[in-house]
């Protein structure tokens, strides 16, 4: 039995949606995005630009140190 089904034979009221609108400010009037999704934004493209700059090292220590120890290939600067 679905669950308004349910809530309706035992004499209950429907159940409550939960709204879960943003009411701070917008940053611009016209412009329908508010401070907490500016807020959002800038702390996952922050994630994602320090996640970015891990694996760039990360790359940067496979090409250099771990491939020609590991025999995978000779750089230029080393032949």
């Amino acid at each position: 039995m679905g669950e308004a089904r349910r809530r309706a034979s035992q004499g209950l009221p429907p159940r409550q949606t939960k709204d879960k609108q943003d009411t701070s400010s917008r940053i611009v009037s016209w412009l329908p995005i508010t401070q907490n999704q500016k807020q959002q934004f800038y702390s996952i493209t922050q994630r994602g630009a320090w996640i970015g700059i891990g694996s760039l090292i990360v790359l940067w220590v496979v090409v250099r140190f771990i491939g020609p120890a590991a025999g995978w290939w000779i750089p230029a600067d080393m032949s």
